[in-house]
């Protein structure tokens, strides 16, 4: 059976009050201001066939990434979500999606209490997620907040996580849960590098340090002298699925192997690459790249050719090639592509790690909002979360 809750939400932000059982209001053509429905989807099969829809809100919303995706979101699902049920949130106007909160929920341990919490669809290998929002924000955000205040006895915790600063999402629900007395906090989450391409390839590299040039220099000399260097960058289906293994390979060659934290140390991480590389494919935005010398594959990286930017979502290199510093190159490479093909951004992801920072020295940083219910647990994790823990942390500093 379809477990979908409705509520309505006109203009003047007044209470919710039940809608028809279909959720939907009947269409009211040319009329910008008409209520707005909000559906609550917990059903799989009810998420599964959203998907064109989905996605074309995604695309009207001007997303810019590939994270907020139905086929990105529907393949997490299928590989991590265990125990949680789907919490998503649908706005609409009329037929139309207004925005989309991508939730679910589940039941953690956090400083030894039992906490019924809500969160987006993800997990460390999701780099970034936040609200669909196609138009009238305030009132989709209004709409958002209220769903979930009319489910507030389901949870005690709505944790809000990598969210990139400036959507305008943190602070508006933000807003909403103080203006019904709900204690929030905020952190700071992955600063993530990236790098916009301006001017020329020519202008860039030039612009990069004298120090740094003369190691990429050093570097491919080296590497060379071995065989010649080139990028091969796959797209296509058939190509992608017969370099799958050579990428994992390469993706867990070295120290990832050996501390857990390659995609084949995972067999759900593995499912999930495995799956999104098929679904990804399928819809034309995923970019297998590889560096090759004499022919040989000796670095990898399995990343989006998303809109008018480049995401590198995880890498590997051969450490027989070491020397060379292989992925330096591969990402040398990559970038001079980048350029070539009219790009506008290449996303490095994940934290601010030195090694990219030798390429930009521009970061996105992300955040992470916690509202809390009215609940004895959650005031209860308030204080420890954001009082007892902060003043622990500073005796001990």
């Amino acid at each position: 059976m379809t477990a979908v809750a409705s509520f309505t939400v006109d203009s003047a932000g007044r209470v919710p009050r039940p809608s028809t059982s279909s959720g939907r209001p009947e269409p009211v053509e040319g009329r910008s201001d008409s209520a707005l429905t909000t559906e609550l989807i917990s059903d799989y099969s009810t998420f599964l066939a959203m998907e064109a829809e989905w996605n074309e809100a995604v695309d009207r919303a001007g997303v810019t990434d590939p994270f907020l995706r139905h086929e990105w979101l529907r393949t997490w699902w299928d590989c991590f979500a265990g125990d949680r049920q789907l919490h998503v949130i649908v706005v609409r106007q009329d037929e139309r999606i207004v925005a989309i909160a991508p939730l679910m929920r589940e039941t953690v341990q956090m400083y030894g209490l039992s906490i019924r919490k809500i969160d987006f669809i993800h997990n460390d290998h999701t780099p970034r997620i936040d609200f669909i929002v196609t138009g009238r924000p305030a009132e989709a955000y209004d709409a958002i907040w209220k769903a979930l205040r009319e489910t507030r006895d389901r949870w005690d915790l709505l944790q809000l996580s990598r969210i990139p600063r400036g959507s305008g999402t943190c602070d508006a629900m933000q807003r909403l849960a103080e203006g019904e007395r709900c204690a929030t906090g905020r952190w700071q989450g992955d600063v993530s590098p990236y790098l916009t391409l301006t001017g020329t390839w020519e202008d860039y590299h030039s612009g990069l340090t004298a120090k740094f040039r003369s190691n990429l220099r050093n570097r491919l000399s080296r590497l060379a002298k071995l065989g010649t260097p080139a990028l091969e960058i796959l797209e296509d289906a058939p190509a992608i699925a017969a370099a799958r293994d050579e990428a994992l390979r390469l993706e867990a060659s070295g120290w990832k192997q050996e501390s857990g934290t390659s995609i084949c140390s995972d067999p759900a991480v593995e499912r999930f690459y495995t799956l999104l590389a098929e679904r990804a494919t399928q819809e034309g935005w995923l970019r297998l790249m590889f560096l090759t010398c004499g022919g040989r594959r000796i670095a990898t990286s399995y990343g989006s050719r998303f809109g008018n930017g480049l995401f590198l979502f995880k890498t590997g290199y051969d450490p027989e090639f070491a020397t060379c510093s292989p992925f330096k190159l591969l990402t040398w490479f990559a970038i001079q592509a980048a350029y070539v093909e009219g790009l506008s951004e290449v996303d490095f992801l994940g934290d601010a790690e030195p090694w990219k920072l030798e390429w930009t020295d521009t970061s996105r940083p992300h955040d992470w909002l916690f509202v809390f219910s009215g609940s004895v647990r959650a005031r209860l994790l308030h204080s420890v979360k954001f009082q007892m823990v902060p003043e622990l942390k500073k005796w001990r500093a």
